[in-house]
């Protein structure tokens, strides 16, 4: 990433394109595309951002990154000369008044910080369509309104989060397209093609990746954004094209910490924004569907990190093409889209500049607060040591992305109660000197609470996304949170590993199986052509105990291997895995390593399916987890393909959530034939009652009790409480707590407990003389909100199994494993699934 400030370069630039800065072209005029018509390549959007930034004595444009498809990442800076000189200043002063920077800010005037954000869904293309209209209206000479209030604000632009879903839809909407606008809702350019553009390159939804990081657009962004905190964010979006503009105040809940100012400023913009819709005569509404709950949105991440986080979204979408017909007779276009945007844009803008005062207070306040009276009822959350290095090291990853501070207790500390994230339930627990600390009371102590809380207080059941997501139960670590305040005592690092200089010359190479990280081992060493078995009992050997799925490497399985021990001890090396070098095949307790017990695993030949009945952001999920997690080699092939396919080529068959169309005979006799089928997520229902599977549907069963003044089965209640009705028989995304089976190959390395989230409602019965690997028992412990009816249909209901048909297995998952690629210890399941099971 270049450097972020080149003061030199600035006061050459102030000097020099002061003339220029009169006679910039608005998009209209430069851009080739007949803007406000059609749509603007991303290359070209980027090119008008240079074209101004070369231009403006106001704009300094930088790139942050680059996408999967090696798209640039570009972020403007605009405000006033003299603000662009001190810039360094103002950024590093606002740190400072933060706590994330040491020292005292200086005596300059509180300058607002406006970050606007466009396109994070890459087919809600008004958003960064509206872009260029923004910057051209920010820095043209006439504006002299914007020219007054950027002497009191800095606006960051980002005009293109997701690039490569924006080029996706766009590229299809040139090539898709009619020469003259087609409003007929009919037409092709209205019909986008599977996955369609709103996802990134690896489906990725983008606006649920701000805490989880997991994207590589998310985690450049994000490393730029803490560079700055701003005050205000507002993220650009896009709805159905019949639906009037949407504008903060939020709809209900909030969440609990969000500030009485913050909720007081959003009213605030929500009035001047209304001022100017009710002049154009543009409807719009506020209060409605957009909620402020889940953490890693574009607007909430913001709001947990002390901003005024808000969304905006405009009819458009996909769907709208150029232009759509819309159902009160009228014609919805590109620029009605950008002229919607640019105004609340400016308003924004408006707004935050003539408040830059309250803003940097309160901003000033709230860090403050955080640091010395943070909300939450748990205070400190203690991660113990006793986890696997790999589950520490991707949890301490993640925190530093977040700027969040961490040590160890430094010191053995007495018993105390503390909620057990393992059992959900307080439990007494004794902190150990090399355990990790996390106090709230720091800086970024409310985002803190917030990822690590395990049961959020809803206020309303409405709500717009999953309603639990605690971080311990995501990554399975032993964790406790306590109301206590404990101060980590020492700082943390993470042990460096040591290769041992001479591992001799061993029967075999054992090594613990507990993680992501074990199963990315194993899967290097199959590429590299090692063979591998897994213990099927715990033994011990040289001393040492070892559990059921330890990964066990002879010597003999790989007697023809030219490279055995150079081979097995570089990939160790390479990630940093602890392998132990086994001096004879006799175990001192259990089986020996020539034992039966000591099963050869598979080099397996994976398959994912994908097709347009396949859920795009469930696909990507699982391609990105084997692509990124494993960095192991697959095929992606299409449901139809499947009919035809030579699939005896494929060991391993994954199929994401959705009804993709099957050749159930032919999958039948591949499975038969000693291939693993894993279904995931709502891809289970496909074979649910289908002749040879023995799935089967739990068939939902109403417990609440009949309302009064029911009569004959009519209902009674008011047509406008249809909705909060139907919430009994909804799951908007809870945690469920399993009971599991790990001696099975499925269950390896778990607990004899897994979390799992569902955001369905759909229960599948107990498999019968079948293995029930992981499932949900009669006595419920739920983490979030789920209907009463579906969370009562839950009990007794399988979340993960096996059935055997002929050499074959089928793996049921009935949650996605991947789940947007932050629940790790689902992904650790679902390595089993893949090289375990078969």
């Amino acid at each position: 990433m270049r450097k972020l400030i080149v003061l030199a370069l600035f006061a050459t630039l102030l000097s020099n394109l002061t003339y220029a800065q009169k006679n910039i072209q608005s998009p209209e005029e430069f851009l080739p595309t007949d803007y406000g018509k059609h749509f603007t390549p991303h290359h070209l959007l980027v090119d008008y951002f240079e074209y101004v930034a070369e231009n403006s004595d106001q704009v300094i444009l930088d790139q942050y990154g680059r996408t999967n498809e090696k798209r640039p990442l570009i972020w403007a800076i605009i405000s006033s000369p003299e603000n662009l000189k001190n810039l360094e200043t103002i950024r590093t002063d606002n740190l400072k008044r933060a706590g994330l920077l040491e020292g005292k800010p200086s005596t300059m005037k509180p300058i607002a910080i406006v970050w606007l954000s466009y396109g994070v869904h890459g087919n809600e293309a008004g958003g960064s369509e509206s872009a260029p209209s923004v910057l051209y209206e920010l820095v043209r000479s006439g504006n002299k309104k914007m020219q007054d209030l950027l002497e009191n604000a800095v606006v960051i632009m980002d005009p293109s989060i997701n690039p490569d879903g924006y080029s996706r839809y766009t590229h299809w909407n040139w090539q898709a397209a009619n020469r003259l606008a087609t409003p007929n809702p009919s037409s092709r350019e209205h019909n986008e093609l599977w996955p369609g553009g709103r996802v990134n390159h690896y489906y990725f939804d983008l606006n649920r990746d701000w805490a989880w990081q997991t994207q590589v657009e998310t985690k450049q962004r994000l490393e730029v954004y803490h560079q700055w905190m701003p005050h205000v964010h507002v993220d650009y979006h896009e709805m159905g094209h019949n639906s009037p503009y949407y504008f903060a105040p939020a709809a209900q809940p909030y969440h609990d910490y969000i500030t009485d100012w913050q909720s007081e400023f959003q009213n605030k913009v929500g009035k001047n924004h209304a001022g100017y819709f009710d002049k154009n005569g543009w409807l719009f509404y506020t209060k409605e569907v957009f909620d402020l709950f889940y953490p890693s949105y574009g607007d909430t991440y913001p709001i947990f990190n002390g901003a005024i986080g808000m969304t905006h979204e405009q009819a458009g979408h996909g769907r709208s093409g150029k232009a759509i017909l819309m159902n009160n007779g009228d014609t919805l276009t590109i620029q009605d889209r950008i002229d919607h945007h640019v105004t609340t844009s400016m308003s924004n803008i408006e707004v935050s500049a003539n408040n830059a005062d309250k803003l940097v207070n309160n901003f000033t306040t709230y860090f403050k607060n955080s640091q010395e009276k943070p909300l939450g009822e748990y205070v400190t959350f203690i991660i113990s040591a006793d986890n696997d290095q790999s589950r520490l090291n991707d949890l301490t990853q993640l925190l530093d992305k977040h700027r969040i501070q961490y040590g160890t207790a430094g010191k053995d500390i007495k018993a105390s109660q503390a909620y057990n994230y393992s059992s959900n339930k307080e439990s007494t627990y004794s902190i150990q000197a090399n355990d990790i600390v996390i106090s709230a009371y720091q800086p970024k102590g409310v985002l803190t609470q917030v990822l690590f809380e395990p049961n959020p207080f809803l206020i309303d059941s409405l709500t717009y996304d999953i309603t639990a997501w605690s971080i311990p139960h995501a990554f399975g670590l032993e964790a406790y949170a306590t109301k206590n305040r404990i101060n980590p005592g020492a700082a943390y690092s993470t042990p460096v590993y040591r290769r041992p200089n001479n591992y001799g010359t061993p029967t075999a190479y054992l090594t613990h199986w507990n993680s992501l990280g074990d199963a990315h081992f194993l899967g290097q060493l199959h590429q590299r052509g090692i063979k591998v078995r897994t213990a099927t009992k715990a033994f011990t050997n040289g001393g040492v105990s070892y559990p059921i799925g330890t990964l066990v490497i002879t010597r003999a399985d790989n007697r023809k291997h030219a490279n055995f021990d150079k081979a097995v001890q570089s990939i160790a090396a390479e990630n940093e895995k602890t392998i132990v070098a086994a001096a004879s095949g006799l175990s001192d307790k259990g089986p020996d390593l020539g034992s039966g017990n000591m099963q050869l695993l598979r080099t397996t030949n994976v398959a994912l399916v994908h097709g347009d009945r396949i859920s795009g952001n469930d696909f990507g999920h699982l391609w990105h987890y084997i692509e990124h997690d494993l960095e192991y080699p697959l095929t992606v092939l299409s449901d139809k393909q499947l009919a035809y396919a030579d699939l005896d080529q494929y060991d391993v068959i994954i199929l994401p959530s959705g009804r993709p169309e099957l050749n159930m005979d032919k999958i039948k006799t591949w499975v038969r034939g000693g291939g693993t089928l894993i279904a995931t997520g709502g891809s289970v229902g496909s074979f649910a009652g289908k002749d040879g599977f023995n799935i089967k549907r739990k068939s939902t069963t109403a417990v609440d009790k009949p309302k009064e003044g029911m009569k004959d089965n009519h209902k009674l209640e008011t047509f406008g409480s249809q909705e909060r009705d139907a919430i009994s028989d909804q799951m908007p995304g809870a945690i469920f707590r399993t009971k599991v089976d790990n001696t099975h190959p499925l269950a390896y390395g778990l607990k004899d407990f897994y979390y799992t989230v569902k955001t369905s409602s759909a229960a599948y019965e107990m498999l019968e003389d079948d293995w029930n690997v992981a499932y949900i028992p009669e006595q419920l412990d739920v983490l979030g909100f789920a209907g009463v009816n579906a969370k009562n249909n839950m009990k007794n209901t399988l979340v993960a199994g096996t059935q055997s048909m002929g050499r074959g297995t089928v793996v049921y998952m009935v949650d996605n494993p991947a789940y947007r690629g932050f629940w790790r210890n689902g992904k650790f399941l679902l390595s089993n699934a893949i090289f375990m099971v078969p």
